[in-house]
């Protein structure tokens, strides 16, 4: 296995917030999972970590250092089937007082078809007083010999030409991971690299096949109508699909890319899909001429004006595009109530075209479910953290509620076995008063939604103060039963 250490600038760290623990590991893991037709499978790990995170030693006067030590393991059960350890080091810099930068690590592991836990460990071998940086995700590959199937997405910073062959490059191109899937206002521009295996056993050798790419809402799955690309292509044993897109008047939000192949009946014969967040906050929402729609005789117009109107609007909001959230907040001020409904229709309109109504009045009898379940004092049930997550995932399959657990403020846990195409997501949600029913998300380890290693500290905080910032769990104790609750 080759290995092959990248230093980068990184302008912003995505969620970091370097203030508040200026010493407490920050890193960010991504991965693509490749194909090879003539051999194995193998997955590509993208690990970010941030300088500022990490301590610097002293190696010899005036230069200094920060060293990590990277333990990757891929497990079947109890079984090793492939891992590395090794050390990562930064450049070597004069000034510690102004570390503005990260380093990124690549690797290439070699693995058969099959369901893998992949654990991560991070040590700062500069600092013995911090426990590693752990992380574990379940990852399946799954790659059929005579099937169509798509690569993973490998979202790229940019791509040169290349003739040599390193951890950087395939077919003839060395590809530089953009591993923080955040694209700041400064870049115009997305570029990715996929591969598609065996279209020409379908398409037959002499075939071609339709890809398309897009940009959809994350929180909503609607399409990017500025966004939908299409080629027409010659299928092939592995098709290279490297492409760049102008995202420049991208609004804000959080996005999917999604990948197609359609067949020539324009069926989807196989699919894929990666996450990335966008900051443009020059460029809004552009709604479908909503001042000219013509909403009589539609379901809205029995809608009264005013505070009703108004609810509805905001329980729209778990799911939402984070710009349909920013323009619903302005409308909403504004006492425009036409505008409101104008809104309000082509919402449902965009997510069910045939029947908009059958739509609204599916959502709206779940969302009568959590205000009745969820509401507190000063909130409606669709807008606690309970609410949003129920509305926008639907019911957990398994949920653990722990009300009495000694030390613990009350807590529970939301398991979801599959969140479209994640596997074994969770959701902690803790409250420090029962009387208020405001449960609030604490961690979870899906997609886009808050992430905090140390979650454990939040629910025992009550009999257990961590005396270092760099602890993750309390002391083991009599009843703690968090870390079990969250394995089950």
């Amino acid at each position: 296995m080759s290995k092959i250490f990248i230093f980068l600038t990184l302008l912003l760290f995505m969620g970091f917030d370097a203030e508040a623990a200026p010493k407490s590991m920050r890193a960010y893991l991504s991965y693509a999972i490749f194909n090879a037709p003539d051999d194995e499978p193998y997955i590509e790990t993208y690990l970010a970590v941030d300088g500022n995170s990490v301590y610097f030693k002293e190696i010899e006067p005036g230069s200094f250092k920060a060293s990590l030590e990277i333990i990757m393991i891929f497990k079947q059960g109890d079984s090793i089937v492939d891992y590395a350890k090794y050390e990562l080091n930064s450049q070597i810099v004069n000034d510690t007082s102004n570390i503005d930068f990260g380093f990124i690590d690549q690797q290439r592991f070699s693995l058969p078809n099959g369901a893998y836990a992949f654990e991560l460990s991070i040590a700062d071998l500069n600092n013995d007083s911090e426990s590693p940086f752990m992380s574990v995700e379940s990852i399946e590959i799954n790659y059929p010999a005579d099937k169509i199937s798509l690569s993973g997405i490998q979202l790229v910073e940019r791509f040169e030409r290349t003739d040599k062959t390193s951890i950087l490059s395939k077919n003839g191109f060395d590809l530089f991971p953009m591993v923080y899937a955040f694209y700041p206002e400064s870049m115009k521009q997305l570029s990715f690299y996929a591969e598609a295996y065996h279209t020409a056993k379908q398409f037959g050798n002499d075939g071609k096949f339709l890809l398309t790419y897009y940009i959809e809402s994350f929180e909503s799955g609607l399409q990017m109508d500025q966004f939908i690309f299409r080629k027409r292509l010659d299928a092939k044993s592995v098709n290279v699909i490297l492409n760049t897109m102008d995202i420049s008047e991208l609004p804000s939000g959080n996005y999917s890319l999604v990948l197609e192949i359609r067949d020539r009946e324009n069926k989807i014969v196989t699919d894929n899909k990666v996450f990335f967040r966008r900051s443009n906050p020059k460029h809004q929402l552009k709604m479908n001429d909503l001042a000219s729609m013509n909403i009589s005789n539609t379901f809205v117009n029995k809608i009264p004006d005013g505070d009703t109107l108004i609810d509805f609007l905001k329980s729209l909001e778990p799911i939402s595009s984070e710009a349909e959230r920013d323009y619903m907040f302005n409308l909403t001020k504004s006492g425009d109530y036409l505008m409101m409904k104008r809104f309000f229709y082509n919402f449902w309109l965009t997510r069910n075209f045939a029947s908009p109504e059958d739509a609204w009045m599916q959502y709206h009898y779940e969302v009568r479910r959590v205000n009745a379940s969820y509401e507190t004092q000063t909130k409606r049930g669709y807008a606690t953290d309970r609410g949003r997550v129920y509305l926008k995932y639907g019911p957990p399959n398994h949920m653990r509620e722990s009300y009495n657990e000694p030390g613990a403020y009350p807590y529970e846990i939301w398991h979801y076995y599959t969140l479209g195409k994640q596997r074994d997501k969770r959701f902690v949600f803790a409250t420090k008063d029962m009387v208020t029913n405001d449960f609030v998300l604490i961690h979870s380890d899906a997609i886009g939604e808050l992430s905090n290693y140390r979650w454990q500290l939040e629910i025992y905080k009550r009999a257990y103060d961590a005396t270092s910032i760099d602890e993750t769990s309390p002391v083991d104790t009599w009843g703690n039963e968090a870390d079990k609750n969250w394995r089950k």
